[in-house]
């Protein structure tokens, strides 16, 4: 394979990805206060034992599916049964004791159109950012995080703040996550990164969603080629591709042997351990830092728009 053509040298406008580097910069802070906002709305948020399903589009629901395994391993006495669907996917006729649905910007079409489609005995909790959207009223009941709303397409902090206050209902301790954040705004990024061309994320358990969703940040805001899989999974078949230009990063503990299958390959190999919420922060600067090198606008990606509303 040889390297895609991209303009590297085209310096970005000015301003490009100003309000993206900002909004990622907060992630630590905002997380601080969706710890508060948890135990404030605990009694709105999933209970122990109950069946759950979780519903977004896009980046939330990437979150919901990294939330459905955070809250299946928590095992009936703190979580329980939990799906994750795209909101245009969800099975119909299926009924659970709470649908929580998770929306940015509260006006994504395939979120509302379910909501309003589901039966009045269907119990329903959203989790939006603007609380002025018809979102914001489209559920029995709202958690708000206007603190976490953003004005960039590219979506990093209130995706990863839902997932830090769903989190916080399941008790976790997120004081070391907060500080591996903080750590990962700083840590390097890979080496040789300015050069590749094909970008690999790979994820077990709650971190199979957050490898799709680094994926798509690469694919919205560097658009560049990326794809994602279950770690286990990626000697079954996706590791064909791999070669020099490629980048693999894998979030969490990796399976044994992988890391020097894909080295044999000849494609350079990411890993950081620690919380794989932390890691995808620095997964964030990377497809923001490649964005602004091929003199793309991260803050208004090309064909993208803040959110999906559909004509009917």
């Amino acid at each position: 394979m040889t390297a895609q053509h991209h303009d590297l040298d085209a310096p970005a406008a000015a301003g490009a990805g100003r309000h993206v580097l900002a909004e990622l910069a907060s992630q630590p802070d905002v997380w601080s206060r969706a710890v508060g906002v948890a135990a404030e709305q605990v009694a709105l948020l999933p209970q122990p034992g109950e069946r759950i399903a979780v519903v977004g589009c896009g980046t939330s629901a990437f979150i919901a599916q990294s939330y459905a395994v955070y809250r299946e391993q928590a095992g009936g006495d703190v979580g329980g049964e939990t799906d994750a669907f795209y909101a245009s996917e969800f099975p119909a006729g299926r009924s659970y004791d709470l649908l929580v649905a998770i929306t940015r910007s509260g006006t994504t079409t395939e979120v509302l159109e379910l909501l309003a489609a589901l039966p009045e005995s269907q119990r329903t909790l959203i989790i939006v950012g603007d609380a002025d959207s018809p979102g914001a009223r489209a559920a029995d009941a709202a958690i708000l995080l206007p603190f976490a709303d953003e004005k960039s397409v590219v979506q990093t902090r209130f995706a990863t703040t839902a997932l830090a206050l769903l989190r916080a209902g399941l008790g976790h301790d997120l004081a070391p996550l907060i500080e591996q954040g903080r750590a990962a705004l700083q840590a390097p990024l890979p080496t040789g990164w300015q050069h590749k061309v094909h970008f690999t994320y790979l994820g077990h358990g709650p971190g199979v969603g957050l490898a799709n969703e680094a994926a798509l940040k690469m694919r919205e805001a560097a658009i560049a080629w990326a794809e994602s899989y279950p770690a286990y999974d990626y000697r079954h078949g996706p590791i064909a591709v791999a070669e020099e230009h490629s980048l693999v990063w894998i979030f969490g503990e990796p399976p044994a042997g992988l890391i020097d299958q894909i080295e044999a390959t000849g494609a350079t190999v990411e890993t950081a351990g620690g919380d794989p919420l932390a890691d995808l922060v620095r997964a964030q600067r990377l497809a923001i830092e490649l964005a602004l090198y091929r003199g793309y606008d991260p803050d208004s990606p090309r064909n993208l728009t803040r959110s999906i509303i559909l004509e009917s």
